[in-house]
C-alpha cells in the first residue's frame, strides 16, 4: 500500500533550498513505501523544488515569510504572514488529523511545525547541517525529536533530544550508491562537474573558467566539463570558457545530478548538506568550496569533515584565486593513487540508509 492509501498521513515540511527539499523528498518515498500518505507543505517558492516528488504527494501552499530577505515592507509584513500561514496549517491538520509532521528546514517549514505545535500534532525535526538552523532551532526544544543529518558542531539547545542518522537520500542518487570509481587514465578525457546549488553557483561562472585557462594546455585540452551555471551568468561564463579554449555542458539546473555525479572524475561544489550526502554515497573527490554567506558558515563545518577524512580538499572562498585554484587541480589531476584514496574516503562518509533510518524513528514516535 502506497500513495493515497489508507494508510496515516505525514506532513513534510521544506523550502528555501534544493538542500531542504532533496531530504525531505527522499523520506516521502520511504514513508510512501510503507503505506503512509504523504503531503508536503510549502509557500510558493519552496513548492517549485518539489518536481522530484513523487505525484503520489499532495502540495500544499501555505504562507511563509523571512526576515532575511526584501526591504524595510517585507520585513514589516513577514510577522503576520507567518502568523496567517501558522493558522492555516493549524486548521488543517486540525481538519485532517496528520500522524506526524516532519520538518526538513528552511523559513517555509515554520507555519506547517508551528500549526503541528497548536495542534498537538507529534513532531519530528530533521537537521542537514552541522548547525541547527534558525526554524528547527526555534522548535527544537519542542520537537519529539531532532534527527542529526551530520554531528552537530556547536550543541543543540538545552533539553533537545536528538539521534544521528544521516541525510536521507533520494530513490536518484541511491541507484547510483558505491559506483565503482576509476582515476581518469594518462592522456584520457577528465570529467569535471562544477555545481553550486540555487544560492552558490553565481562566482563560479567566473572563477572556474579563469582557473581552467591557467592548467597546462595538454590538461586543459582533456577536460570535459560540466557546470550548473545561472542564466543571468550564461553569456559571461560561455564567453570566458571560450577564451580559455573550452566548451562545457552548461545549464541552470540538472534534474539527473547523481548521474553526473556518478560519471565524473573531480566534482567542484560548495559544501550543503544534501551535496556531501550524495557525493558520499556515490564516492568521489572533491574540491570544497564553501558558501561564505551560509549562516552560521555551517558549510565550513561541513566541509572540514569530508577534509578531515580525506575526502575532499576544503578550500575556503576568501582564500582561493584564479592561480590557486589551478594549482589545486593541477595537482590533483596529476595524482590518480590520491583521487582513488579520497573517492573510498568519501564512501566511508556515506549513510546510504539514512532514509530507512530515519522513517524507523519516524514511526517510533507514533
Amino acid at each position: 500500500m502506497s500513495g493515497r492509501g489508507k494508510g496515516r498521513l505525514l506532513v513534510v515540511a521544506a523550502g528555501g533550498t534544493g538542500g531542504h527539499m532533496f531530504p525531505a523528498q527522499a523520506f516521502a518515498e520511504e514513508m510512501l513505501g510503507r503505506g503512509w500518505r504523504a503531503v508536503l507543505a510549502s509557500d510558493e517558492r519552496g513548492l517549485r523544488y518539489a518536481g522530484g516528488f513523487p505525484p503520489e504527494v499532495e502540495r500544499r501552499e501555505l504562507r511563509a515569510a523571512t526576515f532575511a530577505r526584501g526591504g524595510l515592507a517585507a520585513k514589516a509584513r513577514a510577522p503576520f504572514e507567518i502568523l496567517a500561514g501558522i493558522r492555516e496549517a493549524a486548521r488543517w491538520m486540525k481538519a485532517e488529523k496528520p500522524a506526524l509532521a516532519a520538518g526538513f528546514g528552511g523559513y517555509p517549514s515554520l507555519p506547517t511545525i508551528g500549526g503541528a505545535l497548536l495542534t498537538g500534532t507529534p513532531r519530528l525535526l530533521h537537521e542537514q547541517n552541522a548547525i541547527l538552523g534558525r526554524v528547527n532551532r526555534l522548535f527544537a526544544k519542542r520537537a519529539d525529536l531532532v534527527a542529526l543529518g551530520t554531528p552537530l558542531a556547536a550543541s543543540a539547545p538545552k533539553g533537545t533530544r536528538t539521534e544521528l542518522v544521516g541525510n536521507p537520500l533520494r530513490a536518484g542518487a541511491l541507484a547510483f550508491a558505491g559506483t565503482p570509481y576509476a582515476a581518469p587514465r594518462p592522456e584520457g578525457p577528465v570529467k569535471l562537474l562544477v555545481f553550486g546549488g540555487s544560492q552558490g553557483a553565481r562566482i563560479f561562472g567566473s572563477l572556474i573558467p579563469a582557473a581552467l585557462a591557467l592548467l597546462p594546455e595538454d590538461l586543459r585540452g582533456r577536460l570535459r566539463v560540466t557546470q550548473q551555471i545561472p542564466e543571468s551568468d550564461h553569456a559571461a561564463a560561455m564567453a570566458a570558457f571560450a577564451r580559455a579554449g573550452l566548451t562545457p555542458e552548461a545549464a541552470p539546473f540538472f534534474a539527473d545530478m547523481p548521474r553526473r555525479i556518478a560519471e565524473s572524475h573531480l566534482v567542484i561544489a560548495r559544501a550543503g548538506a544534501s551535496s556531501l550526502a550524495e557525493l558520499a554515497a556515490i564516492g568521489r573527490p572533491s574540491v570544497l568550496i564553501p558558501l561564505p554567506e551560509a549562516m552560521s558558515d555551517h558549510q565550513s563545518f561541513n566541509a572540514r569533515a569530508f577534509s578531515e577524512a580525506g575526502a575532499a580538499l576544503h578550500a575556503p572562498q576568501k582564500d582561493l584565486t584564479p592561480e590557486s585554484l589551478a594549482k589545486i587541480l593541477a595537482d590533483l589531476l596529476a595524482d590518480p593513487a590520491r583521487l582513488e584514496a579520497m573517492a573510498k574516503a568519501a564512501r566511508g562518509l556515506g549513510r546510504p540508509d539514512a532514509a530507512k533510518r530515519l522513517a524507523d524513528l519516524a514511526e517510533s514516535l507514533i
